[in-house]
């Protein structure tokens, strides 16, 4: 079943350790877990934490769980982690599908954001999550993340160590919410959409991407960008993600 949903087991308690290590938990906190599988990542975060709630979308997995539970601080949702409601939690971790990283990243930087999250994820996405402005790596999710956190890779899990093996290697990525995002909540969905529009065009660089993306005139679009002190011929991968929110901000009065 387990395998039905693309999940792939971790056993070896070193990366375990290692993960729940990473989390840096105190016996306070409540931690939730996306997809518990068979529940050896969660007996590592459970001997740290003061609860865990994990939410499983494989039925007879979590009914394994429930029956025998890794800790007795342990409760177990079965459902789909993109449909369930999602307890307030301090620390949200998991050695998540690859099929729905995106959209179970942007949850769970949704207000209220817990303190840190913690996801094993496929080292390709790891990169492009800590990748810098002018690698081939820095895209849209690079910067639609940073708006809001941090980003670290922490370390790397080749693929012999899960069972059945994946196609690629894993990476432990730690992501912790800024205590003041680089926008406001309001601005958001403003700077999110500049940002998916401009890398839609990445290709392009930003005086021509941003004149086709808005329908502006060329000499707005360069005095948008002299006074937030971009070059024209810039492209999107280079830009810094203040310098995303300054754009949209720019753009609200043209």
């Amino acid at each position: 079943m387990g395998r039905r949903l693309g999940q792939h087991f971790l056993y070896d308690p070193v990366i375990l350790g290692r993960i729940a290590d990473a989390a840096a938990l105190s016996p306070s906190d409540h931690v939730l877990e996306i997809g518990p599988g068979r529940g050896t990542l969660t007996a590592a975060l459970a001997g740290r934490a003061g609860r865990v709630t994990c939410i499983e979308a494989d039925r007879e997995l979590a009914a394994d769980l429930v029956a025998s539970p890794p800790a007795p601080n342990v409760t177990v949702v079965s459902g789909d982690a993109l449909q369930v409601s999602w307890p307030r939690a301090d620390v949200i971790a998991g050695n998540i599908p690859y099929q729905i990283t995106s959209p179970l990243i942007e949850r769970a930087l949704a207000p209220p954001r817990p303190r840190r999250i913690v996801f094993l994820v496929q080292r390709e996405v790891a990169e492009r999550l800590a990748a810098q402005p002018g690698t081939a790596q820095y895209g849209a999710l690079t910067v639609g993340v940073r708006l809001v956190a941090e980003v670290e890779r922490v370390f790397i899990v080749r693929a012999g160590a899960f069972v059945p093996p994946p196609k690629v290697d894993s990476a432990l990525v730690r992501i912790t919410p800024r205590s003041s995002p680089l926008c406001t909540e309001s601005e958001e969905p403003a700077v999110r959409a500049v940002i998916q529009r401009v890398f839609q065009r990445r290709r392009q660089q930003l005086q021509r991407a941003l004149r086709e993306a808005y329908g502006l005139a060329s000499d707005v679009v360069e005095d948008l960008l002299r006074r937030n002190h971009i070059a024209p011929a810039a492209r999107p991968e280079t830009l810094a993600p203040e310098s995303f929110v300054a754009l949209a901000r720019a753009l609200r009065s043209v």
